[in-house]
């Protein structure tokens, strides 16, 4: 992957830090005013700050990853964005004498579903728009489970088995064939998209990023462990009934079994996953750890706060005829 254009003056310092040999550098210019979860210089920014844990980005040094001067930076921007999770997403108070799976599944019902992206792709949009949903999603879905794989070697017990079993159906039970990357992978040649990692990060809006960005916020620090662990929870939690409706609607536009393939496997598995997350991993995690109960239910929260957002953002932007991601730009380093 390579660094996409700068989209204001953080990732404008950033790129032409992060295209040297690392080095030490003032971290201190690193605000600005917007939204945090609508910031696109903020969101871009600590997006490729986080990469740098994943894959890295061609034209940056690895030794990049735990500079210094670039942490700090991270820092001051991580704060901005849990302020404004914090502004965005009320507190769930948990309730110790009721059950953390039934605490999740009250959390999941009152967000609703309404509107709802998964009804609007299944029965009326066109292949453009599933094509640019689909690219809305590479940025998370081609690396699918790494991000909530970082709380793996925080945990013990019952919690770290039940996320090791989530997390094994998610990379394929060691089967690249059934990795769950390599089947969206699959779903994109179908669609004629380019599959490579990031392709399209250019193209991605902040509210995207921001999807992405809180589960390696919340994946990279231990503190959040719980959070982490709520977030996944909701993500499996809400997944089954729109794999469903995406596979209709992908059919719908004449998609065959292979582009199908990565939202029928999501039927079956999340509607196990779920039961697993919400009782055995959060259940057991809340009562190992009572005082991050909250935690827990703040990251799935988040997940589902973000989602509104997102889907807020994309049905605005079809609804008046206009595409729901960016302009094309051009990557730094390809003028």
């Amino acid at each position: 992957m390579r660094l996409p254009a700068p989209r204001g003056p953080v990732t404008a310092l950033f790129f032409e830090h992060l295209t040297c040999r690392p080095h030490a550098f003032d971290p201190s210019s690193v605000c600005s005013g917007e939204p945090a979860v609508e910031d696109e210089d903020l969101q871009l920014a600590l997006f490729v700050c986080y990469e740098l844990h994943y894959r890295g980005f061609d034209e940056v040094d690895d030794g990049w990853e735990w500079n210094p001067s670039l942490l700090e930076a991270r820092q001051v921007l991580e704060r901005r964005f849990e302020d404004g999770l914090a502004e965005a997403v009320p507190r769930p108070v948990p309730t110790p004498s009721v059950p953390m799976r039934r605490v999740l599944a009250e959390l999941v019902a009152a967000a609703g579903d309404d509107p709802s992206l998964a009804a609007f792709l299944e029965r009326k949009a066109d292949l453009g728009q599933f094509r640019e949903f689909v690219v809305h999603r590479s940025i998370y879905h081609l690396k699918e489970a790494d991000p909530h794989t970082w709380a793996i070697p925080r945990l013990h017990g019952g919690a770290k088995a039940a996320l090791v079993e989530i997390q094994a159906d998610e990379y394929g039970g060691g089967r690249l064939e059934r990795m769950h990357s390599e089947l969206f992978r699959a779903t994109m040649r179908k669609l004629d998209l380019d599959d490579s990692y990031g392709a399209y990060l250019g193209r991605i809006p902040a509210i995207t990023l921001a999807v992405g960005n809180v589960m390696s916020l919340f994946g990279l620090h231990r503190r959040r462990r719980g959070a982490l662990l709520g977030h996944l929870a909701a993500f499996e939690m809400t997944s089954s009934l729109p794999n469903l409706r995406y596979g209709h609607g992908l059919r719908r536009l004449g998609g065959d079994a292979t582009a199908c393939r990565f939202y029928d496997e999501h039927v079956r598995a999340d509607a196990v996953h779920e039961q697993v997350a919400a009782h055995d991993m959060c259940g057991g995690f809340a009562a190992a750890h009572p005082d991050l109960a909250g935690d827990v239910l703040y990251g799935a929260a988040c997940a589902l706060a973000l989602d509104r957002l997102f889907t807020g953002h994309v049905l605005d932007r079809w609804t008046r005829g206009a595409t729901s991601l960016r302009e094309a730009d051009l990557a730094v380093g390809s003028r």
